[in-house]
């Protein structure tokens, strides 16, 4: 017979844009591990899990409610930058404002909230997994800035794992679409159809814990989690 830990047992895990998505979903995979999952976001998250408002396109104001929530909290053991942000259209098109919001929450967060957790996580020996997307190593029209933005995260954290070895695990995802609120706002040109090939968050989840599962000094570096049949990828 085999019983779940006891809550708060597990890592210290602070989730970006942890309220919905696959940040939901990570939040929830690391409380039923027994952990203790932290979320900045916009929105607020699950109940009764901590969390600090904050609007992460304000690099500024990532930093700081990074580091609240870890003193709050005692330390950190793991960071996953979940967060993220898309509005597909023609580079023209796209208001320069909407374009640049993209590129500061999907990519220039990430960097952020790191930055002001690598104190907490260099203490801890913890570890860090950025997300980032299909979108960023396969480039495609009428998505510049998502494109750029994840681009971006896959070079920030190549450079990061290099940078930190043998001090920080650090773990690159590059996940294909999920069955999430991601795509609802979006024209209905830029939905996925009716037969697209989606996974589930909490698939996706279950292998960001897989990552924050290994122990210091073995490194996941990167993993791809897409549906097999997706066109995204490769």
């Amino acid at each position: 017979m085999t019983t779940s830990p006891p809550p708060g047992a597990g890592p210290t895990v602070l989730v970006t844009g942890g309220s919905s998505g696959l940040g939901a979903a990570v939040v929830t995979a690391v409380a039923r591990a027994g952990g203790r999952p932290l979320v900045l976001d916009r929105h607020r998250p699950a109940d009764g899990v901590p969390w600090v408002e904050c609007d992460l396109a304000d690099t500024r104001a990532a930093e700081a409610a990074t580091r609240e929530l870890a003193e709050r909290s005692g330390g950190l053991d793991a960071v996953v930058t979940a967060a993220g942000m898309d509005v597909p259209g023609k580079l023209a098109d796209v208001p320069a404002e909407t374009w640049e919001r993209i590129v500061a929450v999907d990519l220039l967060a990430t960097a952020a909230v790191i930055r002001a957790a690598l104190p907490y996580l260099e203490a801890s020996r913890g570890s860090i997994v950025t997300v980032a997307s299909t979108l960023g190593v396969k480039a495609v029209s009428d998505a510049t800035a998502y494109c750029a933005a994840k681009f971006g995260v896959v070079g920030f954290t190549r450079a990061l794992a290099a940078e930190l070895a043998g001090a920080v695990g650090v773990t690159l995802l590059i996940p294909g679409g999920m069955r999430t609120a991601f795509f609802d706002e979006r024209d209905a040109q830029y939905r996925p159809g009716p037969d697209a090939a989606l996974n589930e968050p909490a698939d996706t989840a279950a292998a960001i814990m897989f990552a924050l599962s290994q122990p210091p000094g073995c490194a996941v570096r990167e993993m791809v989690v897409c549906a097999e049949r997706e066109s995204s990828y490769p």
